[in-house]
């Protein structure tokens, strides 16, 4: 199945228009023509089924002939996560992310971030490619980069983390994770979080927590992360 994505697309539609670059995509690479089906999700749970009336590369347009909500994950993930010195490594953590599955994504600036400025317009699009390609119907949240301070002091409900290096008394991820709950992981940058920055989340109710014996990336630890919540909620 081919899945597009388009914000703009409610549940009340009957016909849906593409736009100019969506269209040239559908005529000219995926050759599609006037009768066949495409399938569209907002972003926000509904899934879509539509028949192209109209092929043409400037615009192309269906008939929606179906539409189902698909059924949520039964637990919620936010991943705050230094960007990364390569925007590479982050935006391959954007894309194993939300293939596995996750809600919201947080870029945080802590002491010993080397990155401090990101384009978010870039990573919405690997998001957006990226839950096409893995045929989810709801796509992650991608907060705009906030200080560590700042972030610590927001009230969130559920378990709450922060995965680090320090030599101090942690416990494994695996070991503290309920079921079916909701979830927020802090992931440091190459340097680790500071002292200072751990025992501000700590303060705040933060676990500390290890992710393995081995040193990980962030990004890795990211992904190590995010798996091992979906693991436990399988």
């Amino acid at each position: 199945m081919q899945l597009f994505y388009n914000s703009d697309i409610s549940e009340n539609e009957t016909n849906f228009s593409f736009d100019k670059e969506e269209s040239r995509h559908i005529v000219k690479v995926l050759r599609k023509r006037i009768g066949d089906k495409l399938h569209i999700t907002n972003g926000k749970g509904w899934l879509f089924e539509g028949e192209l009336t109209t092929a043409d590369q400037k615009n192309c347009i269906v008939n929606i002939t179906s539409k189902s909500v698909q059924e949520k994950r039964p637990y919620s993930l936010h991943l705050a996560v230094a960007p990364t010195k390569m925007n590479d490594r982050y935006e391959w953590f954007l894309e194993k992310a939300t293939e596995i599955g996750i809600e919201t994504i947080t870029p945080i600036i802590c002491d010993h971030s080397e990155r401090k400025v990101i384009k978010t317009e870039r990573f919405e699009k690997i998001i957006q490619s990226a839950m096409k390609q893995s045929l989810q119907c709801y796509k992650p949240i991608l907060n705009e980069a906030i200080a560590f301070q700042d972030f610590i002091l927001n009230e969130l409900e559920g378990q709450k983390f922060i995965a680090h290096c320090e030599e101090t008394d942690k416990k494994s991820l695996k070991s503290q994770l309920q079921e079916n709950g909701n979830y927020t992981i802090l992931i440091g940058p190459e340097g680790d979080f500071s002292v200072k920055e751990i025992e501000i989340a700590l303060q705040q109710n933060y676990i500390p927590v290890t992710l393995g014996d081995t040193r990980l990336r962030t990004e890795t630890a990211a992904i190590a992360a995010c798996h091992s919540v979906a693991f436990l909620n399988e």
